[in-house]
């Protein structure tokens, strides 16, 4: 543990570490975070982060201890993962928020209690963030890695910039264009970006499939009782969830 005048916690990541590169302090599957302060507080509360949609990472890095590591290297599952220790570190498991009912659409307030989010893990076998599949339809092999904090980074930048001026945001090509690493042994970026942009549809839903099975993360969704029925439903990640009610 790192030597700091803050109380902290080690945290598992969903990952494990096998995503990460042997000489990555994040290999061992675990970080340090610190509790939160009011140091982060003033973070959460700057508008001029949460105008530019940094906040939550300025957040992280703020609360990570362990050396040589921000929140932009971790790929987006273990991030999500350190999000919920650090609000849990910060004012307990508990977080109320209002749910839809999946059927009938009917609002509800329910507490959901964050510390029995389970992990969702790699499948056995991977040891490094490298993945290959064979397109169905199509046939080609692709390459891809799962993106981390930096890659989202770049793909809402990029996706911002296609909205001032006016364009349709290409979310999905954009995305593919950072996943996909390797076209039938071309790892080429002309390549990368004609099968980005023309890839099937068919082959696409494919491709979006896999990433999401081998996908490590923390499952946000639990079964709750709505109006005497058994649900599950999904966490909505609302203003509350780093904002308490005494802020607002």
């Amino acid at each position: 543990m790192s030597e700091n005048k803050f109380p902290s916690e080690v945290i598992d990541l969903p990952s494990e570490g096998r995503l990460y590169p042997k000489d990555s302090p994040l290999s061992e599957g675990k970080i340090e975070i610190k509790y939160m302060t009011a140091k982060e507080e003033d973070i959460l509360t700057s508008q001029n982060l949460i105008k530019k949609g940094l906040v939550v990472d300025k957040l992280l890095d703020s609360l990570i201890l362990t050396e040589g590591v921000k929140a932009d290297d971790l790929v987006l599952g273990d991030k999500n993962a350190v999000m919920v220790a650090a609000r849990i570190l910060a004012y307990g498991p508990e977080y109320t928020c209002q749910v839809n009912h999946p059927t009938t659409g009917a609002p509800s307030t329910h507490t959901f209690n964050l510390a029995e989010c389970p992990f969702k893990k790699l499948p056995s076998g991977i040891t490094e963030n490298s993945f290959e599949v064979e397109l169905p339809i199509s046939k080609k092999k692709i390459k891809f890695s799962l993106l981390s904090g930096k890659d989202e980074r770049l793909i809402e930048e990029e996706l911002n910039a296609s909205k001032k001026v006016g364009a349709v945001a290409p979310e999905l090509t954009t995305r593919l264009r950072y996943l996909i690493k390797e076209v039938d042994g071309d790892s080429s970026q002309t390549t990368i970006n004609t099968i980005s942009q023309n890839i099937l549809s068919r082959d696409s839903m494919y491709l979006r499939e896999e990433i999401k099975k081998v996908t490590p993360d923390i499952i946000m969704e639990q079964e709750i009782d709505l109006g005497g029925e058994s649900v599950k439903v999904d966490i909505p990640m609302t203003v509350g969830f780093f904002w308490p009610n005494s802020w607002r």
